[in-house]
């Protein structure tokens, strides 16, 4: 374990609120940027813990850049493993990092094995600290257990003192689940605040033109879920499908180290040569290729939010998702289940003919920029 500046203060003298913000892996650092300038902006002491899960400088030490995030004040260096292997490394490298500085709130976020890890350790050590959690981006569910992150969220939620939702549809999830009205709160979506906070810097940058590519001229796909990449049937079927897209106009894959490792090994490396293969990008490359894109298919969660805040439209390569507002009120639709080449077309077909949306026509609640000044706020009202 590495230690920074681990008594960072906010900005208008002594900080009258110790909180310690986690944050684990390549989603979770668009969430917790914002909450660290909002504790800083607000006079209060914000603790930045990195546990090293993501440990590729491409997926993590580009983001922390281009976010212009600190420094960690503690750096875990989990790196990889199986799921209990790494949630007991975080929680064993945790734990004396909450002990040495008793925060008035641990706020983790969104639904990697950190998260759930380091809600466990603080609830266990609760009543000898002090401590609260928050759950920023609660009460998300897709109902599909066999998700490593729908067990993360449901779990973390259950533990968590605060419970902070981006969307209103994520209320009644925690409701039905038993958990006390008086312990959630509704902030809007703090990855939202990073995307606009970064987005001019993410059109000067223009990656699609170092690629030769113009405006609305091609897609962008990212592929790296189990349920997608770990066999190779579903893999070889997923390819094909962006291959299929491809012969109507440039297919951007950044290639994530998983998917790479299994097309290697199912020996699917000609699947790929049909597609515009692109290492891991950092925040401001992707937002930049995300906002020059025709369409978007996607497994990930966070591509759906980023490309209705865009007007982006978006196909999600998945049975189910935690985010039904992105359908419901956004760019978002569903391919067909299981995934096949005609079902995966038809979709992109009809997302195309649906067309962009302009950005500020108005999209859903709490998506405005200003979720991270919302978590403070109930941060602060929590302690009071």
């Amino acid at each position: 374990m590495t230690e920074g500046s681990s008594e960072r203060q906010g900005g208008q003298g002594q900080a009258n609120m110790k909180v310690l913000v986690v944050a684990g892996a390549r989603p979770n650092f668009m969430k917790v940027a914002p909450i660290l300038r909002a504790l800083d902006a607000a006079g209060h002491q914000g603790i930045l813990v990195h546990t090293g899960q993501h440990y590729d400088a491409r997926m993590s030490d580009a983001f922390f850049r281009d976010l212009e995030l600190p420094e960690p004040d503690f750096h875990l260096e989990v790196g990889s493993g199986s799921h209990a292997r790494q949630t007991a490394g975080v929680m064993e490298a945790f734990e004396p990092v909450l002990q040495e500085t008793a925060p008035d709130w641990v706020v983790v976020v969104g639904d990697v094995n950190s998260t759930v890890a380091c809600a466990l350790v603080a609830v266990k050590l609760k009543e000898e600290l002090g401590v609260r959690i928050a759950h920023v981006e609660a009460g998300l569910r897709s109902h599909d257990w066999r998700m490593p992150e729908e067990v993360n969220r449901v779990l973390t939620d259950r533990m968590a003192d605060l419970l902070l939702t981006p969307s209103r549809g994520a209320e009644p999830n925690l409701l039905s689940e038993g958990i006390p009205e008086e312990r959630i709160r509704f902030v809007g979506n703090v990855m939202i605040d990073t995307l606009l906070h970064q987005l001019p810097r993410a059109r000067d940058r223009d990656y699609p033109g170092e690629l030769g590519l113009e405006r609305d001229g091609y897609a962008v796909a990212t592929l790296h879920r189990p349920s997608n990449v770990d066999e190779p049937e579903t893999l070889r079927t997923a390819l094909s499908a962006l291959g299929a897209v491809a012969r109507e106009r440039p297919v951007v894959l950044p290639l994530h180290p998983r998917t790479r490792k299994n097309a290697e090994r199912f020996g699917m490396e000609d699947e790929l040569d049909a597609l515009t293969v692109v290492p891991p990008l950092g925040y401001r490359e992707m937002v930049s290729l995300l906002e020059g894109a025709a369409v978007v298919l996607t497994d990930s969660g966070g591509l759906q939010e980023e490309t209705t805040a865009l007007g982006i439209p978006c196909v999600t390569l998945r049975e189910q998702t935690e985010r039904p507002v992105t359908v419901t009120e956004g760019t978002n639709r569903m391919a067909p289940w299981p995934l096949s080449v005609e079902g995966v077309e038809g979709a992109v077909a009809e997302a195309l003919k649906a067309g962009r949306r302009d950005p500020g026509s108005g999209g859903p609640e709490g998506w405005d920029g200003k979720a991270a000044e919302r978590i403070v706020l109930e941060l602060a009202e929590g302690i009071r």
